[in-house]
């Protein structure tokens, strides 16, 4: 009898225990993940409580410490006019990643509306879609952002749209792709025979189900777009003077490499970083939503 309790109690701990996440348990098996999450929650809490970690203005000019190296009191340096760089470095974070993770939202968002539309009703408006997106892939990425910045202005509102129209086509494709699948399944044509209207059809059947790549590749394009916008900025074509943005301060510093290595070093360093943490991250994440994929 002792032995039939003690297996009952056991038994009851068992049923009892909260279950395990798989999606954060799988993530904690991934040293790697773990390493880039670790470094986002860093430069992002960093970007959140930049007032409380520095005292200093990012735009506010000061002749008089203009290139000052690393010390107690700048601890990266000043750069060509006397601002405190760990400050821009700060500042500049909320702008690269935000702008980084709304490009890249917004594109997801558009190309995956446009590429369900264009798949689940194929015919001419599929080709029409399709063929746009085939001329707007024919051209480098970078080569036609920095062309529509230009053409458009060079601020940081026409570098993020730009950014944005290269980025749509990947996930139109993608979108369509697993539209043309989700469409030939038995509850989207049971859908279709009890008479339910297509738009409420891609919304409610198609889009949910065809999110899986979607968010694997907006997971692997944020560090992508992050490294445009400082390329779009690094070429005078993004965020303007005296904005803290990585690519703006990099493109002014190298020119100071030799005299004032930590100029553009640490907005350099500050980039890589991001980038590194956004691209763990989504190898992790497509690990996880990805069957196919191999490590």
């Amino acid at each position: 009898m002792s032995g039939m309790t003690a297996n009952t109690e056991s038994i009851s701990k068992v049923a009892t225990k909260k279950p395990v996440n798989p999606f954060w348990y799988k993530i904690r098996r991934n040293p790697l993940t773990l390493f880039g999450l670790f470094l986002l929650l860093l430069i992002l809490l960093a970007s959140i409580f930049a007032p409380l970690i520095s005292s200093y203005d990012p735009t506010k000019i000061n002749i008089t410490q203009r290139f000052a190296p690393p010390s107690g009191d700048h601890w990266f340096g000043t750069d060509e006019v006397g601002r405190d760089i760990f400050t821009r470095i700060l500042y500049g974070a909320r702008l690269s990643l935000g702008v980084g993770v709304a490009v890249v939202f917004g594109a997801g968002l558009i190309g995956t509306v446009i590429g369900a539309i264009s798949g689940y009703f194929g015919g001419k408006l599929d080709q029409i879609i399709m063929r746009l997106m085939d001329i707007v892939l024919a051209f480098p990425s970078l080569v036609l952002a920095m062309a529509v910045a230009a053409t458009l202005g060079p601020n940081l509102q026409n570098a993020m749209l730009a950014i944005a129209i290269i980025k749509i086509p990947v996930y139109v494709r993608l979108a369509r792709a697993e539209t043309l699948a989700l469409r030939e399944k038995l509850f989207v044509k049971a859908a279709v025979t009890f008479g339910i209207k297509p738009w409420r059809i891609i919304a409610r059947h198609i889009i949910p189900n065809a999110l899986s790549p979607v968010v694997i590749q907006v997971t692997l394009d944020i560090g992508d777009a992050i490294l445009l916008v400082a390329t779009l900025g690094f070429l005078g074509l993004g965020a303007q003077p005296p904005t803290p943005e990585w690519g703006a301060m990099i493109s002014i510093g190298w020119k100071y490499l030799l005299d004032y290595w930590w100029y553009p070093t640490f907005p350099g360093l500050a980039l890589f970083l991001a980038s590194c943490g956004f691209n763990l991250i989504g190898d992790g994440i497509r690990d996880i939503l990805d069957p196919k994929a191999n490590r």
